[in-house]
């Protein structure tokens, strides 16, 4: 393999990132809360905010595997149907009812946690499952404790 086109090493994650991606849980957390505490005519309103952050997410995540296909000279053709996939199907979660959207971004989250697991080890990622871990269980729970209310 030539050594310009070698992965590299390890990376660990940086205390900002850290940051950032609890910060990004925030949303989660607020809105799976309001929307068994806002009144019932407020609640789609919320219930739909949710399903919107949840897909804007989840197309987020996707797009790190563009991201990892363009370290490699010859793309790998997983990365780039697995990234485009998880848009798509996060945004026929967000055309369908909110309450049926959150459940459809909540397998999207575990899903696509389920293929990272795999994925981050192969490019030198592995220090970030941990952190991915728990940003996709606490938004996962999250989308599934709002669909049950709204």
């Amino acid at each position: 393999m030539d050594a310009a086109l070698a992965l590299p090493p390890p990376l660990s994650v940086p205390p900002l990132a850290r940051r950032w991606v609890y910060a990004g849980l925030v949303p989660f957390v607020l809105s799976a809360l309001l929307i068994w505490l806002v009144w019932p005519d407020a609640r789609p309103y919320v219930t739909q905010a949710l399903c919107a952050y949840a897909a804007v997410v989840v197309a987020l995540l996707g797009g790190v595997h563009w991201g990892l296909a363009m370290r490699h000279s010859d793309a790998p053709a997983r990365l780039l149907a697995s990234g485009a996939a998880f848009a798509l199907l996060a945004w026929a979660g967000v055309m369908m009812r909110p309450d049926a959207g959150l459940v459809v971004q909540g397998v999207l989250l575990v899903a696509g946690y389920l293929v990272d697991r795999k994925l981050y080890p192969a490019e030198g990622l592995a220090a970030w499952l941990t952190l991915r871990f728990r940003f996709s269980a606490v938004a996962a729970f999250s989308c599934f404790i709002g669909a049950a209310n709204a």
